[in-house]
């Protein structure tokens, strides 16, 4: 059965949860027993709110789901969302983030902490894709110890060892291409569509585990001007050569399964990339898991 539209609201919810990112939120009304029972999309991210919109827009959609218990995951615990919920050290899991989760109490709501890698050689953040990852073991969409890829704006490398992240990387991969397509030498090149084919394919090889980026960026420019490359053809070589430095620069791919959590155009592109450097692309529902993870965190809570 599909979930109920919004505006006929389910007797049965029993909390609401919400995945508040950056530029978009997703509201869900989730039985007792974890079961979806309806949702809503929309472009309200912390992006589009102020520190004081976020009671009213609590309040709207406990109008349209019920008067119900909120637990929020993802940018709204930021220090650009509505009150920071602080990091929690890795390695963590489920019953940390519901234990160190941060509780509004006169609006109902708890907030989902992030997780980051505060101490060693490298730090570095994350909001919202532990749930993931997390609920994608709990729902047994993945096994206890893998290797989870999170790709979009900013690209999740993330390794789990008895069902707790223990490590994981942040590659801005989707930032520079934007960047590379809207500002510099490159603007106006890269207009043309990005798909497979030998192009992009071309990109891959050119950039995994290549240690002059910089130079290989500037090579897209050369080739169109000295006639080596077809100008429709650059935005796929560039996207190839950028995802091919970024999965070429994970240990564990080469004979390796990666757990996508993503799906459409960016994941089809990160499954080939993973499957020419000898991995095993896995694809995981990442709204099933966003689900089961939040359940969890959710009765570790009551």
């Amino acid at each position: 059965m599909s979930p109920a539209p919004p505006h006929v609201v389910p007797a049965d919810g029993a909390y609401i949860a919400i995945d508040w990112g950056t530029t978009n939120r997703r509201a869900y009304l989730i039985a007792a027993d974890g079961r979806m029972l309806a949702t809503e999309r929309d472009d309200r991210g912390v992006l589009a709110m102020g520190a004081s919109d976020y009671p009213a827009a609590i309040a709207a959609i406990r109008t349209r789901f019920g008067p119900l218990p909120v637990i929020a995951a993802g940018m709204v615990g930021s220090t650009r969302g509505w009150r920071e919920a602080p990091y929690v050290p890795a390695p963590a899991d489920l019953p940390t983030l519901a234990a160190q989760a941060t509780r509004i109490a006169d609006e109902d709501v708890a907030i989902v902490p992030g997780v980051s890698l505060a101490t060693g050689p490298r730090a570095d953040v994350m909001r919202g894709e532990e749930v993931q990852v997390l609920g994608a073991i709990a729902a047994g969409l993945a096994p206890a110890d893998a290797l989870f890829c999170q790709p979009g704006t900013h690209n999740k490398w993330v390794f789990t060892k008895e069902a707790r992240i223990t490590d994981f990387a942040t590659a801005m991969t989707g930032e520079l291409f934007a960047l590379l397509r809207g500002h510099g030498i490159l603007a106006g090149m890269l207009d043309g569509p990005v798909e497979d084919g030998p192009a992009f394919r071309e990109g891959l090889a050119r950039g995994s585990g290549a240690c002059d980026l910089p130079a290989a960026l500037f090579e897209i420019r050369a080739g169109v001007l000295l006639g080596r490359r077809a100008p429709e053809d650059a935005a796929a070589f560039a996207s190839g050569l950028l995802i091919g430095a970024d999965v070429g620069a994970v240990a564990g791919i080469p004979g390796g399964t990666v757990h996508l959590l993503a799906g459409g155009a960016l994941g089809d592109l990160y499954a080939i990339a993973i499957a020419q450097r000898g991995g095993t692309a896995v694809p995981v529902d990442s709204h099933a898991a966003f689900l089961a993870g939040i359940h969890q965190i959710q009765e570790h809570l009551a």
